[in-house]
């Protein structure tokens, strides 16, 4: 049985693409978002899947500086930018 399999909506490209567009580095995200940068590091490096609750708090930095996640198909998670605080 086992729980459904949840949604993952940020990506390592994702979050990398993101910061492109903020113009963020990985330490104003770090700071933005109160995530380790070395955690930031690894999860875009792929190194390892990032918390939920990790997740969540970058998401939120993103959201709070201008990203909007959009669902492009089923399976598909997208970005634009609004109104950035940069």
């Amino acid at each position: 049985m086992g729980q459904p399999k949840a949604t993952i909506i940020l990506s390592p490209s994702l979050c990398r693409a993101a910061r492109g567009l903020l113009d963020w580095t990985q330490t104003d995200l770090a700071e933005r978002s109160g995530v380790s940068r070395s955690t930031i590091r690894d999860y875009e490096g792929s190194r390892h899947e990032a918390h939920r609750a990790t997740e969540a708090q970058l998401r939120l930095a993103f959201e709070q500086g201008g990203i909007a996640f959009i669902q492009v198909s089923d399976e598909t998670i997208g970005i634009c930018a609004g109104t950035a605080e940069r």
